[in-house]
């Protein structure tokens, strides 16, 4: 074979082998591409637009105040026998009997005994003994002029205090001042609780919460809203399960909740969780939260 045919077989080798190599890749490339394009679309948590109702929230604390209190002062030396106090009295029932009288319970409450005076008046030394009707629970509340106008009687509270903090106690504004204190700038109101279960002491430090401006709007969770800049974006899922990138206006906040005031309509779909995995315009299997 002479020198030049065989160059000519040489390249014409080489370039062949070069061309199933790249033709043998695509069909490959294709093939993965293929494969790879049917993917599942990702499941994705969506959630449905509701209404709930939401309401603007004052923070305040106050005193908790016993519906009824009384005490009696008793001499050590009156008593006929040593004293031995029940824990709870119904009215007309007797608290201690002493030498010269009785004393009688003017309601049903709690009793117990506020101290010890012996240091002071020595052999006649003397014990208070105390009544408090803890059925209900009362609070006196100073709340800042800024929010005069929206406190009104009947207002829902809610409120609970250190000794048990799990336990969530409601009630009403029972009462409004009629005037701001000048020196305070402050509105006092008294807030009236129901204390069925005693839970609440006398005394106790209570953290109250006054609800106003109650509303019933749109609410979606907060999980649900991607913050871009100043704007706030939702993902709207279509009836196709297609993904739509929607700017949201918003409220307030409420118990993992967010108030929309536009952008939304009661009953579309939206993605609740798993933002990081959506794309405008994508295909999604939702599952409902």
């Amino acid at each position: 074979m002479k020198r030049s045919t065989k160059i000519t077989f040489i390249i014409v080798t080489f370039f062949l082998i070069i061309s199933i190599v790249v033709i043998g890749r695509m069909v490959i490339g294709n093939h993965f591409a293929k494969k790879f394009s049917k993917r599942p679309p990702p499941g994705i948590i969506v959630t449905e637009v509701v209404k709930i109702n939401f309401s603007e929230k004052i923070q305040s604390f106050g005193t908790a105040i016993s519906k009824k209190n009384e005490s009696f002062r008793v001499k050590r030396s009156d008593l006929i026998k040593d004293l031995d106090l029940k824990e709870y009295v119904k009215k007309g029932e007797l608290i201690v009997q002493l030498k010269d009288r009785n004393i009688i319970a003017p309601f049903s409450g709690v009793l117990g005994y506020r101290g010890i005076t012996g240091d002071i008046l020595d052999s006649n030394n003397s014990i208070i003994i105390t009544l408090d009707d803890n059925s209900v629970i009362y609070s006196d509340l100073k709340i800042p002029e800024i929010f005069a106008n929206e406190i009104k009687k009947g207002l829902s509270i809610s409120a609970s205090f250190s000794g048990n903090k799990n336990k969530i106690y409601n009630g009403i504004v029972s009462a409004v001042s009629s005037r701001i204190n000048a020196e305070t700038r402050s509105l006092l109101i008294r807030i009236k609780i129901d204390n069925e279960d005693a839970g609440l002491i006398p005394g106790s430090l209570l953290e109250v919460t006054v609800n106003y401006n109650k509303r019933n709007s749109i609410a979606i969770p907060d999980t649900s809203i991607m913050l871009e800049g100043d704007k706030m974006y939702v993902y709207k899922v279509s009836e196709k399960n297609i993904t739509n990138k929607t700017e949201i206006k918003i409220g307030i906040r409420n118990d993992g909740y967010v108030e929309v005031l536009s952008g939304l309509k009661e009953g579309e779909n939206i993605v609740a969780e798993g933002l990081k995995k959506v794309r405008p315009k994508s295909k999604i299997k939702p599952i409902k939260k």
